[in-house]
């Protein structure tokens, strides 16, 4: 997953080594490398338009992007503006929310005064990429999500927690960096308090979570709430001061964060907690899927259309993930047949789950496992991409005060500066949950070629509104990481079947949430209904499945882009190869795919289409 999400869970945000081939791409943008070693597009051999209405749109969309900045400060922070560090921003709040919606609505109709027809085609592509992100912004605003301001899967005290330990977007380097934060953390601390007035207003209005997921947040509270401010996660920069502050310095912002942290943070994270455990648990919900909300069902119709950027239903998404689990059952049992297993497939499973020779004994086996697989998949990736990221990635354990709540893995990009690399984290809670037969499968999908290329490359662009750089769809990042999985067959990285079976598991995993999610959300699927069909029909660990199942429960719809995305890249794949024949380059696709950014389903159809008829 993004943490972008993405691993970026802010409410929830990558060495080119080398250039489009001249030669067999003149009738596709070329990329470069600038002197900062971003990714340029260079549209000299597309459809230019007229530069009057280019410049008209460019100028208005990074003024949107901009504004925007204003009103999402630590979204800023994340994308390397730091202008706004000292601010935490009100999303709760009635100026906010009226603010928001004058964004939206203004922007919309400005951009909808431009004459798309006169645009280059990049801008084109950018044009329906913006119109369709307000579009669907303006829809959003219609549903009550305020009421719900934090799950145990996606919070903001989980986020301010990594901004406060020095070690994610929150700059530590300066004097001004350390009151940048104070400030913030007190907007934070004013946030804590205004959640529980929203939260309020849910119960009044029966918008609340579902019981179990209240059940979750609350030890995540009680882990911030510790009896001295020097035990806080939220210290962290103290203990790492910079050498070339004075001693004064030093003291001072000691004794400034020690106040805040002991006189009005902890008492702020004891009342959110109290808040959760004495007033909401007693109010959630019983019924686990979004149709237990008033006008529930609609408002995840909608929720699986803008995760998966489609306009399918959910009934018709329902029935592909039921035909996708049928035939990678069949793949898996021809796996079990190849191995020479005895028994059944449910006994296969039972095997891949339990026996100890599938599994990591200590928790640095499995990170340093996963960098021996990094050296390999590296080998491999300049046979199949001409385009690849600057910026490197890292391996990292999950911090432990979230390891028992976090999912089984996930990603974060890297700084837009350099300055720091993308991240790929791995769960090391559960050893048993990271069977090695996995692990090829998830550095595919969450690293390279997967979401810290996607992301890397995205973020490295020049050339392209700043919206595309920092933006994002889940069903293209997702479909587009999934798909990496995939091409790990091409690449000869699955030659041993047990590491053939790791991918066929998580291919599973995201076909199994096309039926659970749609399940829970629309057909009145319990909690424990999803958990045992996860249970019939993989080798999951059931402290994955169980996470699964409350991850789908506090973002619905989410879960559903990674297959969709999927299919619709490996089909536009499969139309291209059939148009061109041996006119098809594998390397071109991959460009086409990955150099405009994270685009909706209907707009990357339409730029392949292009691309195919240039090619013939």
């Amino acid at each position: 997953m993004n943490k972008t999400v993405v691993a970026i869970s802010i409410g929830l945000v990558f060495s080119l080594t080398a250039c489009y081939d001249k030669e067999k791409n003149t009738n596709t943008p070329q990329v470069t490398v600038t002197d900062s070693g971003q990714n340029s597009v260079d549209n000299s051999s597309k459809n230019l338009g007229d530069q009057k209405e280019n410049q008209a749109y460019l100028a208005l969309v990074d003024q949107f992007f901009n504004d925007n900045l204003k009103l999402e400060p630590v979204y800023a922070t994340f994308v390397g503006v730091n202008d706004y560090n000292d601010q935490f921003g009100g999303d709760l709040t009635e100026e906010y929310l009226k603010a928001r919606h004058e964004l939206n609505t203004s922007y919309l109709a400005q951009v909808e005064a431009i004459d798309r027809s006169k645009l280059s085609s990049e801008l084109q592509l950018s044009y329906d990429m913006f119109a369709y992100n307000r579009n669907v912004a303006l829809v959003d605003e219609t549903f009550p999500a305020r009421f719900m301001p934090m799950n145990q899967f996606y919070s903001t005290v989980i986020s301010m927690v990594q901004l406060g330990t020095g070690e994610s977007a929150q700059p530590f380097n300066t004097i001004k960096d350390y009151q940048n934060w104070v400030s913030r953390l007190s907007g934070f601390i004013a946030w804590t308090k205004l959640a529980q007035l929203r939260m309020d207003e849910g119960i009044r209005s029966k918008v609340v979570l579902p019981r179990v997921l209240v059940e979750r947040i609350i030890p995540q509270l009680e882990a911030q709430i510790v009896e001295n401010p020097s035990d806080s996660l939220f210290y962290a920069p103290i203990n790492n001061l910079p050498e070339d502050f004075t001693q004064a310095q030093k003291d001072e912002l000691t004794a400034q964060y020690t106040q805040l942290i002991k006189d009005e943070l902890l008492p702020a994270l004891t009342s959110l907690k109290d808040y959760f455990a004495i007033t909401y648990l007693p109010v959630a919900r019983g019924t686990d899927g979004w149709w237990g909300l008033p006008n529930g069902k609609v408002w995840y119709q909608h929720l699986a259309n803008s995760h998966t950027t489609t306009t399918m239903s959910v009934d018709e998404i329902h029935q592909i993930g039921l035909s996708e689990v049928t035939r990678i059952l069949s793949e898996m049992d021809k796996v079990r047949q190849q191995v020479k297993f005895e028994g059944d497939l449910t006994a296969f499973f039972a095997s891949l789950s339990s026996e100890p020779q599938y599994f990591f004994t200590d928790r640095q086996g499995l990170i340093d496992g996963y960098m021996v697989i990094k050296d390999k998949i590296n080998l491999e990736l300049p046979k199949y991409f001409n385009v690849t990221p600057k910026a490197d990635y890292v391996v990292k354990p999950v911090e432990s005060f979230r390891e028992q709540s976090a999912a089984g893995a996930s990603y974060e990009s890297p700084a837009v500066d350099g300055s720091r690399p993308g991240v790929f984290y791995i769960n090391t809670y559960n050893l048993k949950a990271q069977p090695k037969w996995g692990m090829t499968t998830l550095s595919l999908h969450e690293a390279a070629p997967g979401h810290h290329f996607q992301i890397a490359i995205k973020q490295e662009l020049v050339g392209v509104p700043e919206f595309q750089r920092f933006g994002g769809y889940t069903a293209f990042e997702e479909g587009w990481a999934l798909y990496a999985e995939n091409l790990g067959i091409e690449m000869g990285l699955f030659d041993d079947p047990y590491q053939y079976f790791g991918k066929l598991s998580d291919e599973m995993l995201r076909a199994m949430r096309l039926v659970v999610d749609t399940g829970l959300h629309s057909k009145g699927w319990t909690r424990e209904q999803a958990i045992q069909y996860m249970k019939d029909n993989s080798p999951m660990a059931e402290s994955d499945i169980v996470a699964e199942v409350e991850r789908y429960m506090a973002i619905p719809g989410q879960a559903l882009s990674y297959k969709v995305g999927q299919l619709k890249i490996l089909s536009l794949r499969a139309e291209a190869e059939n148009a061109l024949g041996d006119k098809f380059d594998l390397k071109g696709f991959h460009d086409q795919i990955l150099v405009s950014g994270s685009l909706p389903m209907a707009v990357m159809e339409s730029k392949i289409h292009q691309w195919i008829e240039t090619q013939k």
